[in-house]
């Protein structure tokens, strides 16, 4: 059954439904565009201690319609699954170049965040998953206060249609064990 809980109680639910569980865990943070979802997975890795934040925007690049699902299975579920450390290539999409590469260990809790990261295609053994809802409007401020204002028509005339379709052909909100209710209040990390 999925539960609604705050942005501030996400963290300590994660923490509680993974007590007890060994080997490596997994964690997907889903929600549309500046919905929070990395702010939370930071605060969700300090809460469960050495956990890996894998980041969908990490397979992103300008000539994939939205990320390169097939590469994050290849490079960090296939190998974590198959008791083997994932090595995957992070995406610059601004620059559209490679930022190196990142290794996660075989495990630890692996939190997993961006748009459609709970697609149920991927096919991960999810422990534990979230939706993070927040409203189109402050979505839409958030994202053109970190993009700026140029980044305008790329959110409201593909990004944002996408992630509705993707909503409407998944209702990942109906699946995921709890929708963390969004505000303008961010997610404050422990000292």
């Amino acid at each position: 059954m999925t539960v609604r809980v705050g942005m501030a109680q996400a963290p300590g639910f994660v923490r509680e439904r993974l007590a007890g569980l060994g080997g490596t865990r997994w964690v997907g943070l889903d929600g549309k565009g500046a919905s929070g979802k990395t702010t939370l997975a930071a605060a969700v890795a300090a809460a469960l201690g050495a956990a890996a934040v894998v980041h969908v925007d990490d397979f992103a690049r300008r000539s994939v319609e939205t990320w390169e699902r097939d590469r994050f299975v290849a490079q960090v579920l296939a190998p974590l699954r198959a008791g083997r450390p994932a090595r995957y290539e992070r995406w610059d999409w601004d620059a559209d170049t490679s930022l190196g590469w990142a290794e996660v260990p075989v495990g630890v809790p692996v939190v997993v965040e961006g748009v459609s990261s709970t697609d149920v295609r991927l096919g991960v053994p999810w422990d534990v998953t979230l939706w993070l809802d927040v409203a189109p409007e402050v979505r839409l401020a958030r994202a053109l206060a970190r993009d700026g204002e140029a980044m305008r028509e790329q959110w409201v005339e593909r990004w944002m249609p996408a992630e509705d379709a993707y909503e409407a052909a998944q209702r990942p909100q109906e699946r995921v064990d709890a929708v963390v209710v969004g505000d303008a209040a961010p997610v404050s990390l422990p000292q």
